[in-house]
């Protein structure tokens, strides 16, 4: 009884003794531009977000200026400047929205060689090292950096995070965070879990690919029902009398409703016909 008393009396005085000293600040995560994961996603990872931004800005501007000086309508000039300066985040967007469709139907056949050589009695860092030579060829250059990554730190965790960022996908995300508990826990499951995986992927991605195959149609007559108006504007601005129409209060009104109402058209197009995508949960 007299050994529980001075256990218990010892564990207090280091809780008091503990006390004083403050607890260590938590380190706020850093959180990334939602335009990098995008550009992640095109596959343009040195691009800076910034930098995109600024490139948009430069494109708004110079062509602003050119139409300007083609046309002597400022208000059209403005139009579509403000058009092609969005050019290069729609050009983003359907390129990362492309990219990520076909490394969906890549990461089947990856996962099927990273079974392979667990089964072959490799580690987990040598198994997604082997994906670097043996590894889908779109997959190879970020599992190329992860082996650097490893050679130089030999952190596995670090380079998962790493990996992750490179992918900036979701996919990605899920298989990372299933290897990460199994070297974290010692699962036996592994295999079985890749498997199931695996087979969800392909799964979805039939059923994805028959969706977008009879959507395809009508988001392309949806942008070329957006672009005809403005290509009709382009041809009417080189004609003097237009331009000095458009160049007025009225010729601003109808601009401005016209693009608001292409924009909006063309958003709930998007909207409605949208198939729904995974989020990044795993970060």
């Amino acid at each position: 009884m007299g050994v529980v008393v001075g256990l218990l009396l010892g564990a207090g005085v280091l809780a008091i003794w503990l006390s004083f000293f403050p607890a260590a600040p938590r380190k706020a995560r850093e959180r990334k531009h939602p335009v990098q994961d995008l550009l992640t996603q095109a596959g343009w990872h040195g691009v800076s977000p910034r930098a995109f931004v600024a490139l948009s800005v430069v494109v708004g501007v110079v062509v602003t200026g050119m139409v300007w000086l083609l046309t002597t309508a400022i208000t059209i000039g403005f139009a579509f400047g403000i058009l092609l300066g969005a050019l290069p985040m729609i050009v983003v967007r359907i390129r990362a929205e492309k990219r990520r469709t076909e490394l969906r139907a890549l990461w089947p056949d990856a996962i099927d060689d990273l079974l392979s050589s667990v089964r072959a009695g490799m580690s987990l860092p040598e198994a997604l090292i082997s994906l670097a030579d043996r590894g889908p060829e779109e997959l190879r250059g970020p599992f190329a950096e992860f082996a650097r990554d490893h050679q130089v730190t030999a952190r596995f965790d670090l380079c998962l995070d790493l990996l992750k960022e490179r992918f900036a996908d979701p996919v990605a995300d899920r298989i990372i965070e299933a290897l990460r508990l199994t070297r974290e826990v010692g699962g036996t499951d592994l295999g079985k879990t890749l498997r199931s995986l695996a087979a969800m992927l392909r799964e979805d991605q039939r059923t994805r690919g028959e969706l977008q195959a009879r959507q395809s149609w009508t988001i392309s007559s949806a942008r070329l029902a957006v672009a005809a108006p403005w290509l009709v504007l382009a041809m009417l601005s080189f004609r003097t009398e237009s331009a000095s129409a458009f160049n007025s209060a009225a010729g601003l009104v109808v601009l401005v409703s016209g693009a608001g109402a292409c924009a909006l058209a063309y958003w709930l197009m998007l909207r409605i016909g949208k198939l729904p995508e995974e989020r990044r949960v795993f970060r």
